[in-house]
């Protein structure tokens, strides 16, 4: 497994971040944010695979009661708002972050997260988004 330093290492090389500690405040924002989002036994299993800081960043964004999940776009917004920051940095953040969890998750856990999920989340880990046929 990797360590905590590793994961920012890796987010902070995906990101351009010319700092650790702005590589890390994208993974807090992020990870709570999903953490907001997922399911709680796709959150356990996917904290698992983290290291244990990250895991309790995950695990402290809880599903707020009666709220639906976002849609991928929604999720940005949302996290850009919370940020007080622009979209697109926003984004950028966000798929920086996700594609280090996507590579930690595996793709057993990573297409069981997507299953779960509204739209557009697929592009924010780094996967193409397949639609199926109506």
């Amino acid at each position: 497994m990797v360590t905590y330093e590793q994961m920012l290492e890796r987010i902070r090389y995906a990101g351009v971040y010319p700092t650790t500690e702005r590589a890390e405040r994208s993974v807090r924002l992020v990870l709570t944010g999903l953490g907001r989002q997922l399911g709680e036994a796709e959150r356990q299993e996917l904290a698992a695979r983290l290291p244990g800081e990250a895991a309790r960043m995950l695990l402290a964004g809880r599903p707020e009661a009666g709220a639906a999940p976002l849609t991928g776009w929604g999720f940005v917004k949302d996290l850009a708002t919370r940020a007080e920051a622009p979209l697109a940095t926003t984004r950028w953040d966000v798929g920086s972050v996700l594609t280090v969890v996507a590579s930690l998750a595996g793709p057993d856990l990573l297409a069981r997260i997507l299953e779960g999920l509204p739209g557009g989340y697929a592009l924010l880990f780094g996967k193409a988004e397949l639609m199926q046929a109506a």
